[in-house]
């Protein structure tokens, strides 16, 4: 693209939607003014430039990001005010890059603090938000790539090359600070004319064959995945590969996408360990900690095989699971060509596979029958079940919906009862930090706005999301989402941690736990009328699924809706 002689402002809306960027979610400052002036003109041809959609806190902005990546394979932008912008993301950040979610992020800051010619951006830059280095050096351990523009001629070129970063396995979150005078000024060079998206490689043709050769040898061969449902084709050759291999799938406890249909005959569950005590065979396509520790695993001597963009997790301080085959490639892609391989050796239909799945088959339908009749015992008690609610929400699932959830000791019960959710029809809401499942479910909303998003989220997740700004972002943008909080009045995790580590010690004996609890309890459905939502408290559990309905009635109706339902409290 020719941006001599543009402004940097327009420079950088169009050469953004040139390399395939089609929203910014932003929560920026004064120092975008140039931007925001050039928003404000006609484009200069549909699509041309990036739609921008305020979020109001720079965490949901990430999170917003986060979910529109996930759903879609498309290159987000965000926008943020420098250095305490920047700090206000930097958890989240960090999650988009252990979660590898592709965005480019952009910051604004003053080098000139009114001492250039030019607009002057005023007093509270060198007083109030400089920092030495700028946001560049602050987010650089929390990003995968951080540059801080230092000469006008770099920035077309600069803005391109995050843009191939972020695009670029392993993906994940490429940060860019632009001076504001920059976006003032005219740019003295174009950007390069043969930039673009990088094209993502196969796994090695040999290394697919040996691959092919191990898994069709096994005698008991077990598929490990976590995140191989990033597209809905890999889930579909996964299917494929584990009928044609007999081989049960069986997803981790923190699977960020659905990666294989929760009712298929040959899923195994959320608990790998159980399911590879008899393995001679283990493949972990796109899995980040199949088990724990890393040298759990009761291996019986089984070959050990992954195939991932990022097999070794460059993210990660340490990782130490065992590997007998490194494949190197983009999963979707690969997975294809390994189903080719496995089908040329196993031919026609083989009665040991075809005895071995149908074995499969009668464990996980006996484990399946087994969890629901726990579950409907459960329908009646008072406080209510997590997973008597989950157990209804999945009954009334509609055919479009999306499920992003932000639980931790919600999550195992929410993961068994949702088996009615297609290939795309589940994200992870959070890596570690929470605070971002609301923004995550918002940017599922914003690229699907057809489908029924639905957030599931503990109540301590939920205090830590700045709620106003999501819930004023959906007001906003006509963005409906339901919104199911699983409302234990306290910190379940740090309460369990404890009798743990002391079974005998002095908060189980007193039964006296600190900063556990959320008390006294907030009113959280009040909150929805004040942003034109709907809201509603859940005490009974046979309110449940009536509630569920008026709620996606609600979203329906174009309004976004709170649940806010009871359960047994914490301790």
């Amino acid at each position: 693209m020719d941006t001599k002689a543009m402004t940097g402002a327009e420079m950088f809306l169009r050469l953004l939607g040139s390399m395939g960027v089609e929203k910014i979610f932003a929560s920026s400052g004064s120092e975008w003014s140039p931007v925001w002036e050039y928003l404000a003109k006609p484009p200069p041809a549909p699509g041309s430039i990036p739609a921008y959609l305020s979020s109001r806190h720079e965490e949901t902005a990430v999170g917003m990001a986060s979910g529109y990546a996930k759903s879609t394979s498309k290159l987000p932008a965000v926008m943020i005010h420098t250095t305490v912008g920047t700090l206000h993301c930097a958890m989240a950040l960090r999650g988009a890059l252990h979660d590898n979610i592709p965005m480019v992020v952009f910051a604004g800051e003053s080098i000139g603090f009114g001492e250039d010619q030019g607009p002057d951006p005023g007093p509270q830059w060198l007083r109030s938000l400089a920092d030495i280095g700028g946001p560049a050096r602050l987010i650089a351990p929390c990003v995968k790539w951080s540059f801080g523009i230092n000469t006008k001629s770099a920035l077309p070129s600069t803005i391109q090359r995050a843009c191939q970063l972020a695009m670029t396995p392993p993906f994940g979150p490429v940060f860019v600070s632009v001076p504001m005078e920059y976006l003032f000024d005219l740019m003295p060079t174009s950007a390069p004319s043969a930039a673009g998206i990088p094209v993502r490689a196969t796994a090695d043709p040999a290394g697919i064959a040996q691959l092919a050769d191990m898994l069709v040898a096994a005698k008991h061969p077990v598929i490990v995945s976590e995140r191989t449902g990033k597209t809905r084709a890999a889930v579909n050759c996964l299917v494929e590969l584990a009928q044609t291999l007999g081989a049960p799938v069986v997803q981790t406890r923190n699977p960020g996408y659905l990666n294989f249909p929760h009712d298929h005959p040959l899923h195994a569950g959320f608990e790998p360990l159980p399911v590879l005590k008899d393995a001679d065979m283990i493949f972990m396509p796109a899995t980040v900690a199949p088990w724990h520790p890393a040298s759990a695993a009761p291996f019986n001597n089984a070959k050990v095989a992954l195939l991932d963009e990022n097999p070794l997790r460059i993210e990660l301080p340490v990782w130490g699971y065992r590997a007998d085959l490194c494949l190197l490639g983009e999963v979707e892609a690969s997975l294809q060509a390994l189903l080719e391989q496995v089908r040329k050796r196993v031919g026609a239909v083989d009665p040991v596979r075809l005895k071995r799945s149908e074995g499969w088959g009668e464990k996980n339908a006996a484990r399946r029958k087994a969890w629901a009749e726990k579950t409907l015992s459960l329908k009646d008690s008072k406080p209510m079940a997590t997973r008597w609610i989950a157990h209804e929400l999945n009954a009334l699932l509609p055919a479009d919906a999306v499920v992003v959830d932000e639980t931790i000791t919600h999550r195992m019960d929410i993961l068994n009862e949702l088996d009615r959710l297609g290939p795309g029809g589940f994200f992870a809401g959070s890596i570690g930090g929470l605070g971002t499942g609301l923004g995550t479910a918002l940017g599922v909303k914003a690229a699907h706005p057809d489908k029924t998003v639905i957030t599931t989220i503990g109540d301590g997740s939920f205090n830590y999301n700045p709620v106003l700004a999501s819930l004023g972002f959906a007001q906003e943008y006509r963005m409906p989402i339901m919104i199911v909080l699983f409302d234990n009045q306290g910190y379940l995790s740090q309460q369990a941690e404890i009798p743990k580590y002391y079974p005998g010690g002095f908060a189980v004996k007193a039964q006296k736990y600190a900063g556990t609890s959320i008390k006294p309890t907030p009113e959280y459905a009040g909150l929805a009328p004040l942003f034109g939502g709907y809201g509603e408290r859940v005490d009974e559990p046979g309110q449940v699924r009536a509630a569920l309905q008026r709620g996606l009635k609600a979203v329906k109706e174009g309004k976004f809706a709170l649940l806010d339902v009871r359960l047994v409290p914490v301790p």
